[in-house]
């Protein structure tokens, strides 16, 4: 009968014992890989569940101020839909008209209340601070009717492109109709960005 030398054997349990120990290192050092990535994700960023909430008042044809967004409901929040660009409202008439219709768009149906429901994407907020959502009254898409009406045009925002192909759709149905900014008869000459630039 052979007998292992002890020496050898001290080295078996060693080399066991430093493999469990690489094993369960690696093991540490993913959840640790795993728990930084969600740290670092960001808090602003509401679940992409959509929020009720009271509009205050419609600032233009593309952003609202609303009550009921965040942890202090009686605190306004801007909101900026998403997908569109409406006239400035210094480029008359369109400016003053998309806001209109945005006003009516909000006013109607459940009673004159002036409670929409926002629904998010990806980004959730813009370089000004603003909430970035799509807006619908009841069965009604708000971004999709602003453009589909002509008050706005159809500008993809990245990474917010849940909606892109309808929104786009919208504008292809304006133009051929020859709805608001694409009338014939008195056609929107500036982009907004560009009346912005111009007119700063």
């Amino acid at each position: 009968m052979k007998t292992v030398p002890r020496r050898s054997y001290l080295q078996a349990k060693i080399a066991v014992l430093v493999s469990y120990l690489v094993m369960w290192a690696q093991k540490v050092a993913i959840l640790s890989c795993l728990l930084l990535l969600v740290s670092c994700q960001g808090k602003n960023q509401p679940a992409n569940i959509p929020t009720v909430v009271t509009v205050a008042r419609v600032v233009s044809g593309q952003t609202l101020e609303v009550l009921g967004l965040g942890e202090q409901p009686n605190i306004t929040s801007q909101v900026r839909l998403i997908g569109l660009d409406a006239p400035d409202l210094r480029q008359r008439p369109w400016g003053e008209d998309a806001k209109a219709l945005l006003e009516k768009l909000i006013n109607d149906g459940d009673g004159g209340k002036k409670s929409l429901k926002l629904e998010f994407d990806l980004e959730t907020k813009n370089r000004f601070g603003q909430t970035w959502a799509y807006g619908w009254k009841d069965q009604v898409f708000l971004n999709e009717q602003v453009i589909k009406q002509g008050y706005a045009l159809f500008v993809g925002r990245s990474p917010n492109h849940k909606y892109n192909q309808r929104l786009e759709n919208a504008q292809l149905w304006a133009r051929l109709m020859g709805q608001g900014i694409w009338n014939p008869d008195n056609p929107m000459r500036q982009t907004p960005g560009e009346y912005r630039r111009m007119n700063k």
